[in-house]
Formats: C-alpha cells, structure tokens, sequence
C-alpha cells in the first residue's frame, strides 16, 4: 500500500537546492567498473554549505489565460500554491486581447479595451480582475505580460480570432493581435489605466511585489520591427512607471536565446535600454529592472523511441546568462527565464507531435529534475542573478485525457511531473555538495546532452536545522529502460545517533496517474470511482513505510535501485 504526501503552506522559507559535483564518467578504470556491476555511487556532505537558495523553480506559465478561473485550472493552482513554500509568480498570454473570453488552443482574450463609435477607449477590466483575483486569493503573484494588441488599436486588425489546432502550422496563430499599435499614445494610456486599477484593486505594496513585461518573443510573436518594438517598449515602460514608480518591468522575453539572431535582439535592447533616445521622454535609456529570455530544448523520434535534447535548452540558457554577465550595467539584475521547457509548443499533442509523447510518463519527470539542476550550475558559474525560470506547463481545460499536451495535469488529474514539484517544496536550508559517480559534468551536458552509453545517475540535496533532503534521478536523453539500477546514498555530516527517514518515488509504480490510466483500459470517460483512484495516484507517494536508521559517526547509508527516468527524493528529520 502506497502512503502519500499531503503538502500544505508552511512559513516563508530559505529554499536551497545543491551545487554539485557533477563528474562525468570517463573511460577510467574506476568508471567502467562502476558501470559494470550497476552501481552509482553518491556522496552528500551535510557538514559543507555551497551558499542559499532561491525557488527558481516556483514559477509557471501558459498560453490560454481564461483556463486561470475554469474548474481544473483552479483546482491546479491551488495545488502549485500549497507545494511552494514561497509565493509562486505566473505568467499568461494575451491578457489585453480582444475577444469574450472563450477559451481556445492558444488563445485567449479579456476585451480590457474596445472603442466606441467615435474612437474614444472603453476600458472592462472584468476578466482580467477574474484572471489575477485567482491568483492573488492563493497568495500568487503575476508575472504580468502586457500584450497582446487590441483589435481596435491593431495596425492590421483582420483577421484577429484564429482557429489554430494541433498539426496546423505554427504561424497560423499570427494574427491582428500581433501588429504594432496605430496610436502609441492610446496604448500607453491603456497601459497607465491597466496598472493604476491594479493599485487601485490589490493595493501599491501588492503590485510592487509583482513583474510586469511587455509582449512576448518579438522575434517570432511581433509583427513589427524591431525599431517599433523598442518605441512600444518607451511607451509602455513609461506608463506603467507613471502609474506605479516603484512598479518593476523588463525584456525581453526572447524565443531561441541561444541562436544568432536572438543574440542580435538581446544587444539591441541593451543598446536601447543603455544608449539609446527614449521615444517617449526624449533623454537617453529607457527602465529596466529584470531581463527575460527563453529557453527549449528539442526532441524527435530515433528508432521508435523519444529522444529529448536537454544540451539545447541548457545551451539556450548559458548564452542568455552570457549576455547578462557581459553588461556591468545588467549583471546583477534579476534574471527570469520566461518559458524554460523541454520543446516549445505545449498545445502541440503527442497525436500529431509523436515527438512529443514524453510527456504524460516519468520522462518529463526525469528531465525537470536533472534540468533544474543545471540551471542552478549555470547560475553559479556565470554569477548571475538567476531569479526564477517559468515552466510553460499548465492544463488544457475539456480536453481527452492524457492527450499528450505539455501539462501538470490532466482533467484535474495530477501528471508525474508535477511530484518533481512537490519534491522541490520540501528542499530547504542549505545548499550542500553532492558528487556521483555517475554523473555528467556540467560542461558535457551543455555541449552534448546526455547521449552516452550511461544514464546521469545524478543528485541535489540541502540541509535545514532539523533534517536534510536529497533529490535524486537516473535520466537519460533516450527514452528506454534497461533494469533498474543500484544507488548507493552515503550521507555524512548528520548532526544525531537516529534519523527518520522518509523515501518519496516517481516511476512506472509510484506516484503516476498515467500508469495506472492506462492499466484502467485508457478510459475517455472514467467513472467517478475511476477518477477518484486516479486523483490518489496522481499525488506524491512513498517508495516504503517511514523507517527510523541509526547513523555510524554521523552518517547514513541507503541503498536502493532507480529505474531510468525514475526519481527518488529521501527526507531525513531528526
């Protein structure tokens, strides 16, 4: 019988993750012999702190705004705020569109701004309040995007609704909601109305803890130049300023940071930002107080399986923190990967995007676990402010079940990926050094993913006053599973004779809602007993009963087996 984890909101705490060791195996003897009879070996010092931790994972986003208020998308987010320790920030698409607020694949709309017959504004800040009212009620903060235009302030109106679905082409999305505006001012004041009602709503010491930016991926979701971004950008900027001085906005929230042609648009907005005459003020410069990038990996199908590649994103990520560290002007200002993922369509189902089917399975779990890690690694390398990295992962409310979409739940079912979540709320205190012998260094990641004949058998712990945490995962770009292996844990620097220890699962037989589904006969329609049983193996749950261990000279050794893409999180309290 399988015991589960209910989390609830605790106090406001230090979260750490670990900084680790990661040593990737080579052809020394050692390796291969450790290779040979299947053991990882990983060794976490209690009694060393490698510096504090900030929950950078605590973040999510998705494209469909009006799914913030539906059934499901309350029930979930309710649930991403009881699992965080600190107040979990959102972002969502097109919260200035026009439209009734009927939901679509990537689609929403609010109407906050119309114009009557003689051109003056109307402004309806109905949906939008539904919208951030949700989240505020949990104790969430917006990541606020301002965009995208307004059908009547839209250069290029016609079409604006577009009828997109899964394996159409992309850029049928790109409509009159993605055209510069025909009036700047107008924008402006919309902007300035916007954010003045927010104060007016929530009150100024609440909007400032919030983010606000402007638009989303100019170089793929603007359908203007670059030039006319930027002035968009003076005009915005200056009005959400003007109505909140204290109010914190940036950019630019770009899609493939690590390409060229990204790079070429991040230079310009620091050149802008730092040199550049404002269109609105006249002086030179224009505010910013956080910088946003974007970045994804890229799976495909190899000889029938999924292969993801995770060097991709994480690629993406170290030029973006790059390109902060190289301005002394930006280098301390906090950093937001706004949609860091594994590929970039979340709409895009495993039906018409095979790529994709790693998604409802301990993959997706697997790659969340190790991903983070290196985010961290990068962090610390370039000694950037790494503030937060938004999972584009939501739901998609009236859906089939388990269709494959990029999502932390499935009509109201919690996925495997969202444990990883749950697993990370717990992690506090310290951050201690981890070393494996059976990881990937960092630098080997980055550059080649994680193709080589071993999985990254690899971990992340901390350490608090009263007990210690390790994460751990056996992942691997090829989405396959040869037989467990085994893992050895030695833990030294505990600070008591006995702790209690608690060992939390992600695999084919824990904590997994997908698996058992599928043991259900795949059900379109589940019974309410069905659903219920679901609902309960969706949620986070021991591998064994809770066990008390005695320690020998302050240490503690635990010996299991981890199934490929499988994730193991061990809790001691003492």
């Amino acid at each position: 019988m399988f015991e589960s984890l209910s989390l609830k909101n605790g106090c406001r705490l230090a979260v750490v993750l670990s900084s680790f060791q990661l040593a990737a195996v080579s052809g020394s003897a050692q390796s291969v012999a450790a290779t040979e009879k299947n053991t990882a070996v990983v060794q976490v010092d209690l009694g060393k702190s490698v510096g504090p931790m900030y929950p950078a994972w605590a973040w999510f986003g998705y494209d469909e705004p009006n799914y913030t208020y539906m059934k499901d998308g309350k029930k979930l987010l309710s649930e991403l705020a009881a699992l965080s320790p600190v107040p979990v920030y959102v972002r969502a698409h097109s919260l200035l569109v026009t439209g009734d607020g009927t939901p679509a694949l990537k689609w929403g709309s609010t109407n906050a701004y119309t114009e009557d017959a003689n051109g003056r504004p109307i402004y309806s800040w109905t949906i939008i309040d539904s919208i951030f009212d949700t989240y505020i009620q949990r104790g969430m903060k917006p990541l606020a995007q301002i965009g995208f235009m307004p059908e009547a302030l839209s250069t290029k109106p016609q079409p604006y609704k577009h009828d997109w679905k899964p394996g159409d082409p992309y850029g049928k999305i790109m409509t009159g909601w993605a055209y510069p505006p025909k009036d700047y001012k107008k924008w402006a004041e919309l902007v300035y109305q916007w954010v003045k009602h927010s104060v007016d709503r929530y009150g100024k010491k609440e909007v400032e803890s919030w983010y606000w930016e402007l638009w989303n991926e100019p170089n793929g979701y603007w359908k203007g130049t670059m030039d006319e971004y930027f002035k968009l950008y003076d005009y915005t900027t200056d009005a959400v300023k003007r109505a909140l001085p204290t109010a914190k906005i940036g950019g630019i929230n770009i899609a493939g940071t690590g390409s060229e042609g990204a790079q070429k648009w991040l230079n310009a907005f620091a050149k802008h930002c730092l040199k550049d005459t404002n269109y609105v003020t006249g002086k030179i410069g224009a505010p910013v107080d956080m910088i946003l990038f974007h970045a994804k990996g890229s799976p495909k199908l190899v000889n029938g399986h999924v292969r993801m590649n995770m060097g991709t994103q994480l690629r993406d990520i170290e030029r973006g923190f790059k390109f902060v560290a190289s301005y002394p002007q930006l280098k301390n200002l906090p950093i937001v990967i706004g949609e860091s993922d594994p590929e970039g369509c979340a709409a895009c189902g495993m039906h018409t995007n095979p790529e994709n089917a790693y998604r409802n399975g301990t993959m997706y779990s697997s790659y969340t676990a190790a991903s983070f890690a290196r985010k961290y690694l990068l962090a610390d390398l370039y000694k950037v402010n790494f503030k937060g990295a938004v999972n584009w992962s939501f739901e998609f409310e009236g859906q089939p079940w388990f269709y494959g979409f990029r999502d932390l739940a499935t009509n109201g079912v919690d996925k495997p990926v969202l444990n990883v979540f749950r697993m990370f709320g717990m992690m506090k205190g310290s951050r201690v050094p981890v070393s494996s012998d059976h990881g990937y260094d960092l630098r080997t990641a980055v550059d080649s993913s994680f193709r080589k004949a071993w999985s990254d058998i690899n971990g992340m712990a901390c350490k608090d006053v009263d007990n210690a945490t390790v994460l751990l995962w056996n992942y691997h770009d090829d989405d396959v599973k040869p037989a467990p292996e085994q893992v050895t844990v030695q833990v030294k620097g505990i600070p008591a004779k006995q702790v209690l220890l608690q060992h939390y699962r992600i695999d084919d037989e824990h904590s997994n809602s997908y698996e058992v589904w599928k043991k259900m006969g795949s059900p379109q329609d589940p019974s309410a007993a069905q659903i219920a049983e679901l609902e309960k193996a969706g949620q986070l749950h021991l591998l064994s009963s809770p066990e008390y261990i005695k320690t020998n000279n302050g240490e503690a050794v635990i010996r299991f087996e981890l199934p490929r893409q499988g994730v193991s999180f061990l809790k001691f309290d003492w």
